[in-house]
C-alpha cells in the first residue's frame, strides 16, 4: 500500500530543483537553500549551501562563488572549511556526520554518507555527509554519494533524495529501494544519474520497483 505523501511534503517535493549530478536548490519558507551546487545556469543567491563532499561535481568552487552573498551560511565537511574560507565567505562551519543545529528555524541534521562495497571511492573514514534538513514539519533527506548503509534505517524523512547510479553510488537498483524503505519516505526523488553514471532508465526502473509503496518524482534538470 503507497504511502500517500500530505500535501505539503508533496509542495516541498515538487517545488526541488535539480541541476543534475545531486545538485539541487529548495526555496522554503523565504529561504534558498543549495545542496552540491554544480552546473547551474541561471542561478540565484543562497541563504544557505550544504555540501556533501570535495568531488568536483558535488564541491564546485565556480558554482559557490557564482550564488554566494556577504550573508550566505555554508555548511560542509571538515576537511573543506578552509578552502571554502580562502574564496572570501565567513560563515562556515566545518562538520562531521552527527552534527546537529538550528539555522532561521531549519533543523540540521548531518548523516553519514559512504560505501561498502566501493570503500575507495566513498570511505567511511572521510566522513563525508548527507543532510536531513527539516523545514517547518517537513523533513528532506539529501543521502550524499553514499551505498545503502546500516545508518539509513535510524533515518527518518518524508523525502529522500537518493544517488541511484550503479558506478559511484548504489550498486544496484533493488538497493536503492531498500534504502528508500529503510527511511520510511513517502516521496523519493532519484538523483545523480543521467551525467556521469546512471540512465534515465535506471530511475523508471526505480519508480517501478517503488510503485504502491512510495510516490517517486523522477527530475528533470532544471535550467534556472
Amino acid at each position: 500500500m503507497t504511502t500517500q505523501p500530505s500535501k505539503n511534503v508533496e509542495a516541498v517535493a515538487e517545488s526541488i530543483q535539480w541541476f543534475g549530478q545531486a545538485s539541487i536548490k529548495i526555496q522554503q519558507a523565504g529561504k534558498t537553500i543549495y545542496i552540491d551546487p554544480f552546473n547551474l545556469k541561471v542561478p540565484d543567491k543562497a541563504d544557505a549551501i550544504f555540501i556533501t563532499h570535495p568531488h568536483f561535481d558535488h564541491f564546485s568552487v565556480e558554482d559557490i562563488k557564482r550564488i554566494v552573498s556577504p550573508d550566505t551560511v555554508v555548511f560542509c565537511p571538515s576537511e573543506l572549511k578552509e578552502k571554502i574560507t580562502d574564496i572570501g565567505i565567513t560563515n562556515v562551519y566545518g562538520i562531521k556526520p552527527g552534527f546537529e543545529s538550528e539555522w532561521k528555524g531549519i533543523s540540521i541534521q548531518a548523516v553519514p554518507a559512504y560505501n561498502i562495497v566501493k570503500g575507495d571511492k566513498h570511505p567511511k573514514s572521510s566522513n563525508w555527509l548527507g543532510y536531513v534538513l527539516t523545514l517547518g514539519h517537513v523533513k528532506v533527506y539529501h543521502a550524499g554519494d553514499t551505498e545503502r548503509i546500516p545508518e539509513m534505517q535510524n533515518i527518518s524523512c518524508d523525502i529522500i533524495l537518493l544517488p541511484i547510479g550503479q558506478t559511484y553510488t548504489m550498486n544496484t537498483i533493488d538497493e536503492a529501494v531498500k534504502a528508500v524503505l529503510d527511511t520510511k519516505a513517502s516521496v523519493a526523488i532519484p538523483i545523480h544519474f543521467g551525467m556521469y553514471e546512471g540512465k534515465v532508465e535506471d530511475a523508471e526502473t526505480f519508480a517501478k520497483m517503488l510503485e504502491g509503496n512510495v510516490k517517486v518524482i523522477i527530475p528533470k534538470q532544471s535550467a534556472n
